[in-house]
């Protein structure tokens, strides 16, 4: 069969392709599998292909379908275009021609996910900075003014969970480079052998699985933010090559014999002691003081005690709307131990606490009940009293949903709210295969 022998040239190639002989086949394979590409033939033995897209769109939109038609059928692949396919082959064709197309298809969706992902981030809901303490407007003051330097690199400091990467938003969207890309990334997140190749791309060949040329992340950036967080996370032989980028703007792809030019601000975050890290020789001096040109502290949570009666409100209507809750206020008793605790884990922790609260409510009020026993005073036994953890809850509550289901993860991902790629990671994550 055709589909077989497709198989074996895309896993030469080195992909993982599953194939289905009928449109019914091919609808559960989707429906139950991470597909990233459809090769999809416009004649199959059970329905239309035009019929197959149609479905394939309806529950996942973002899937590239590539359709493969006979030339006397070209009309047909014109109007599957119209209809969503990213492109169309002729058969009879040639496999250098195939692999090609198959390639571009999926480049062409990882660069339209990278932009679609970029847009979210500066149109997301919820990322303006709350809090009008006096150190929160002071804050916000700053950003004003550093977003109006073009170019300038700057350090933003303060302890996990304070907002650091709400602030690089806010420069970024303060500044003329609104309406270009804010690309983030977390250096400590990334394998230090791929961090390069993240950072700067590479050209088709540069070693054995580079088969088509990649763009980085600072080319992707171009005309916009490039914000790196965890910065003193970064291993010592890749610091001279960001010292170099922000001292030149240009940067070399690995296996690329021809610089490239961008311009692009770069924003880094820490929480860690950069200058300690210096003088203990795993961070490089002169990029710590060409990171530090401009620094912004973000205050710690306990510092600003004031802000969190706002940030309650905030993170109230935020879980209500994920979790299909209806809390609507906080017992004055829940509010005096939220407002007293120290929170060591910042605005961060008090998201978490918030929507764990909301989770373990069956009322429209959050009481002391629903919160966590570390802040009532005493140690939290792990699933004592009848309390779980939120990983736990949302385990057992997707479990739920998927035997609701009938294990149609697709149905499930809708249920749930989520992208059927991130159900899939819970469903790994949580070991529930």
């Amino acid at each position: 069969m055709m589909s077989d022998s497709l198989k074996k040239v895309l896993g030469g190639e080195g992909f993982s392709a599953l194939s289905a002989a009928t449109g019914a086949e091919a609808r559960k394979l989707i429906e139950n599998s991470v597909v990233h590409l459809v090769l999809l033939d416009i004649r199959l033995p059970d329905m239309d292909g035009l019929d197959l897209l149609k479905v394939i769109k309806e529950f996942e939109p973002d899937i590239p379908i590539l359709v493969m038609t006979a030339y006397s059928d070209v009309t047909v692949a014109v109007n599957a275009m119209k209809k969503g396919a990213s492109d169309y082959i002729q058969k009879p064709f040639e496999l250098d021609e195939f692999k090609f197309i198959v390639h571009k298809t999926l480049e062409d969706s990882r660069l339209k996910s990278e932009l679609t992902t970029l847009r979210r981030a500066r149109g997301a809901e919820h990322t303006e900075i709350v809090g009008n303490s006096p150190k929160m407007r002071a804050l916000k003051e700053l950003i004003n003014v550093v977003a109006e330097t073009p170019r300038t690199p700057v350090l933003v400091v303060g302890e996990s969970g304070t907002g650091k990467e709400l602030v690089a938003t806010a420069i970024h969207r303060a500044s003329d480079r609104r309406d270009s890309p804010l690309v983030k990334i977390n250096v400590s997140a990334i394998p230090e052998n791929l961090l390069e190749s993240e950072f700067f791309g590479y050209k088709k060949g540069a070693f054995t699985d580079a088969k088509e040329n990649k763009k980085g992340l600072f080319e992707l950036a171009h005309g916009g933010t490039l914000f790196l967080d965890e910065v003193g996370e970064m291993q010592l032989s890749l610091q001279p090559k960001l010292l170099r980028f922000l001292e030149t703007q240009t940067f070399n792809p690995i296996g690329g014999v021809k610089e490239i030019k961008v311009d692009v601000r770069v924003i880094t975050a820490t929480n860690q002691d950069l200058s300690l890290l210096v003088s203990e020789g795993r961070f490089r001096d002169d990029l710590y003081y060409r990171l530090k040109v401009m620094v912004i502290e973000v205050p710690p949570l306990r510092d600003r005690a004031e802000d969190i009666p706002e940030l309650i409100g905030l993170f109230l209507s935020m879980a209500n709307k994920e979790l299909r809750k209806n809390v609507r206020t906080v017992s004055k008793e829940a509010q005096n131990i939220l407002m007293n605790y120290n929170w060591p884990g910042n605005v961060r922790e008090l998201k978490n606490v918030i929507e764990r609260a909301i989770i373990l409510s069956n009322s429209d009020e959050l009481l002391v009940e629903n919160l966590p026993m570390e802040l009532v005073g005493g140690e939290e036994v792990p699933g004592g009293k009848g309390l779980k953890k939120i990983s736990e809850v949302e385990r057992d509550h997707i479990k739920k949903v998927l035997h609701h289901t009938s294990g149609n993860k697709s149905e499930a991902a809708k249920i749930l709210g989520i992208s059927r790629s991130t159900l899939f990671e819970k469903i790994r994550r949580y070991e529930m295969e």
